[in-house]
């Protein structure tokens, strides 16, 4: 370990794996700034360092149990994350036009105006049986995808797909209002 170099205690990753909000806001706080510095020079862009942070911490806290992050440390499965985002930005770049410049990543997200928030909605998402999670993701996911199509895609009748999705927007409601009345 480096002078001056800290590490993230055993019961912070712990809790993390485990899925608790504020070992998020701690390895988060300890580690986005390295994401953020590895996106921002390779890709020369602050939105897109910023989108490819999110990303990162997004498929973190979702994919916590994975047996990638068992094997290796913390920022280090951190980084292989945020170099696989990077990679997938930089061939998304528009070919340099003729003057040699290359324009950064575009995106056409809104930036989220809690991160906690969307990553505890995706964690909610992901504990949800596979059919009402596979209904909220095409809602959520597909942008103008209707009830109707939802229900012709995944061959259920329309007022299920209603019913999944009315239950699960409750269930996550009250999962946000429970996180926002802890702090």
């Amino acid at each position: 370990m480096v002078a001056g170099e800290r590490s993230d205690p055993p019961t912070s990753v712990e809790t993390f794996v485990a899925g608790d909000e504020s070992a998020l806001a701690e390895v988060y706080a300890r580690w986005s700034p390295l994401v953020y510095s590895l996106a921002m020079r390779s890709l020369d862009s602050v939105s897109s360092a910023e989108a490819i942070t999110q990303e990162v911490f997004i498929a973190a806290f979702t994919s916590r149990t994975a047996p990638d992050l068992t094997s290796t440390t913390l920022p280090a499965w951190l980084i292989g994350l945020a170099r696989d985002r990077i990679a997938a930005a930089r061939e998304a770049l528009p070919a340099p036009d003729e003057a040699g410049s290359r324009p950064g990543l575009a995106t056409d997200r809104p930036e989220p105006a809690d991160l906690l928030d969307q990553l505890v909605l995706a964690d909610e998402i992901s504990h949800l049986s596979a059919v009402p999670r596979e209904v909220m993701r095409m809602a959520l996911g597909d942008g103008d995808v209707t009830h109707a199509q939802i229900a012709e895609k995944m061959g259920l009748p329309e007022g299920l797909v209603r019913s999944h999705l009315r239950r699960s927007l409750l269930m996550l409601q009250q999962r946000v209002a429970v996180l926002h009345g802890a702090q």
